[in-house]
């Protein structure tokens, strides 16, 4: 599995950037080294096991405090390593895409 060819540019830590995995609801947490990071996602280092934990969607604590933080989703697993996403919240009445314009008839 390459990890190497991702769209975005991405920043490498030398000896990682100690991270906190924490689940939606906050029942699960995980500590883990963050390996590098880009505007989309990030590749994660995780020290204990993600068996049974739900992955789909859970928070990445970037400061002791939780005051930083990115909603994230699971995108591969190899080994210890994972990839993640970065979710990006949804503005209400948004829409992407094509929009229509009044024709004057």
């Amino acid at each position: 599995m390459s990890w190497g060819n991702r769209k975005a540019d991405r920043v490498t830590f030398a000896t990682g950037y100690s991270v906190l995995m924490m689940g939606i609801d906050g029942t699960w947490q995980r500590p883990c080294t963050m390996l590098d990071i880009s505007n989309n996602g990030a590749r994660l280092r995780v020290k204990d096991s993600i068996e049974g934990l739900n992955l789909k969607e859970f928070f990445l604590l970037l400061s002791s405090t939780g005051l930083a933080f990115r909603r994230c989703e699971l995108v591969r697993v190899n080994g210890d390593e994972i990839g993640v996403r970065f979710v990006e919240d949804k503005v209400p009445g948004k829409k992407k895409g094509r929009t229509l314009a009044k024709s004057d008839s």
